[in-house]
């Protein structure tokens, strides 16, 4: 998810719309995060309809005030609007904790067309690896509220149990699923080697007792 985001600017919806503009800061606020990607527009009426909806599911699963631990969750509102001005407008119905791209950056409409958005509003839930959980959640969110957020975790988790059991088999990150076999093979290569060593110490030295005499301090050259 990072990836998506990394070169950009992301900003917040506070009253002084600071900006996320270093990619360990933008690691810090999505890594092992789900995403919702919302796209609208201040000139769509169904978009206004939503968003008091959509605020309201957000601040449900992520504000203190209603939970103590806050969901793995960022909301990221991607502007559809025909100028500034109305983006500006429609930011205000969102909540505080929201991102958004700035109106001058293109890669919004990057992205419009990444994620083949073809109707107004659209939620695009990713996983934490950038893979879409589900093209459109608008409707999920309308029918089950904060209860869907429980379905997106459990298959986001999916995921990542899949990772955890590689790391648990070599109890650390592996860069492939065959560096286990090669690791195997060096280890028995490198214990090859050594009897080999020990083999060829032990010719030298004369083998036997005298063999011993040498490792404990004599010296046969």
């Amino acid at each position: 998810m990072v990836d998506l985001f990394v070169e950009h600017v992301l900003v917040k919806n506070n009253k002084d719309q600071d900006e996320l503009d270093t990619e360990r800061e933008i690691v810090l606020r999505l890594q092992n995060r789900i995403l919702m990607l919302f796209f609208a527009s201040a000139a769509c009426e169904s978009c206004q309809q939503f968003a008091p909806t959509l605020s309201d599911f957000f601040k449900r699963l992520t504000d203190e005030f209603y939970v103590d631990r806050a969901a793995q969750l960022v909301l990221l509102y991607i502007s559809l609007d025909q100028s500034e001005e109305q983006q500006e407008s429609f930011l205000k119905e969102l909540p505080k904790a929201c991102l958004f791209l700035a109106y001058e950056d293109p890669y919004r409409r990057q992205l419009e067309a990444m994620f083949n958005v073809e109707e107004l509003p659209t939620v695009v839930v990713l996983r934490p690896d950038c893979s879409i959980l589900t093209p459109n959640a608008a409707e999920e969110i309308l029918c089950l509220g904060p209860r869907c957020y429980r379905n997106w975790q459990e298959a986001a988790e999916m995921i990542d149990r899949s990772f955890m059991i590689s790391e648990d088999f070599e109890g650390k990150s592996m860069c492939s699923l065959s560096d286990p076999v090669r690791r195997l093979k060096y280890k028995l290569e490198d214990e090859k080697q050594k009897k080999s060593k020990k083999r060829s110490r032990g010719w030298r030295g004369g083998g036997g007792e005298d063999a011993g005499a040498v490792d404990g301090g004599g010296s046969p050259w």
